[in-house]
């Protein structure tokens, strides 16, 4: 396999930080050689576990992502019908509650759960990023932050969906759709937050920001409010929820929030960086995906044979 710049590059930045030493970096490049150019070949013709082949997601991320799960559910379910309390829909899901008043005491309770859980990931972004950085192994590739290789990424992918190119773009651990994602959702939970405390809290803004236009910001947020809400959850039911369960290859349900890993197929496929440095930092990853080109007749010996002569 013929590496890209960008993948050379990926390649000796993980080979330096985890100080590979010279026979395991030659057993690594031949491996790397040997590999078809075609990646989908590769992908197509690995072996993977629908529960995960590959470590991915630490605990701290799967609780955090479990906790916003449950509670933006439970916040869009109860919060939609007591702004719309008089609706015919509305009434039947507030009576079940025990009245409108029972929903709020229960929608201002998962709020504090959710606030709560949005802090717990600051915290863990910031203390991983700090022991990344002092133990000389932060890679900004390897963060959610945006780059602008995700702008060539996502005209290179518009360009294979069209037909236009052969191979997906190499992508990193996050990959521009996810991005998105993300930082959508960051923006989301940030109105929602500014917006319900200005509910439960309006003296204190009222006391903070200029008279002229403090009438102004609460009729804004009293709007803002229940339109992010319905907004958020028909992205996450029709944008987020198909692109990680519902999309070809991910059918009927992909379970890396559960387990933490991901399966072999989708590392190659979306991120195929991020399995460069797998390959480094794992050596029965490199034994496996060795076998299995090799029973499939697509491990190139020759081109390893080619090198050493």
């Amino acid at each position: 396999m013929k590496l890209s710049a960008e993948a050379k590059s990926v390649l000796q930045s993980s080979l330096a930080k985890n100080k590979i030493d010279e026979n395991e970096q030659k057993e690594i490049e031949d491996l790397i050689d040997g590999l078809p150019d075609d990646r989908v070949l590769i992908y197509k013709n690995v072996e993977s576990d629908p529960l995960g082949d590959i470590y991915r997601y630490s605990i701290h991320i799967r609780l955090q992502h479990m906790l916003t799960f449950v509670t933006f559910l439970t916040l869009a379910f109860t919060g939609l019908p007591i702004h719309f309390f008089n609706a015919s829909w509305a009434e039947p899901f507030n009576s079940i509650l025990g009245g409108v008043d029972v929903t709020r005491v229960i929608h201002r309770t998962i709020a504090v759960v959710m606030v709560s859980s949005m802090l717990y990931h600051i915290l863990t972004l910031v203390a991983g990023t700090i022991s990344r950085i002092l133990s000389g192994t932060f890679d900004i590739r390897r963060t959610i932050i945006p780059l602008w290789k995700d702008a060539k990424d996502f005209k290179d992918d518009l360009l294979y969906f069209a037909g236009k190119r052969l191979q997906r773009p190499e992508m990193d651990k996050f990959m521009y759709k996810q991005k998105l994602h993300y930082f959508a959702a960051s923006f989301g939970n940030t109105v929602m937050v500014i917006s319900g405390s200005s509910f439960l809290f309006p003296e204190l803004w009222a006391s903070i920001l200029p008279a002229s236009i403090s009438s102004e910001f609460q009729e804004l947020m009293r709007l803002s409010h229940p339109h992010e809400a319905l907004l958020a959850l028909l992205v996450v039911a029709f944008w987020h929820w198909y692109n990680v369960h519902l999309a070809p290859g991910r059918f009927p349900m992909q379970w890396t929030f559960l387990t933490g890993k991901i399966t072999r197929e989708h590392q190659i496929e979306e991120h195929f960086l991020e399995y460069i440095r797998n390959l480094v930092e794992l050596p029965d990853e490199r034994k496996k995906l060795k076998e299995m080109m090799e029973s499939r007749g697509l491990f190139n010996q020759s081109a390893n044979a080619d090198q050493g002569s």
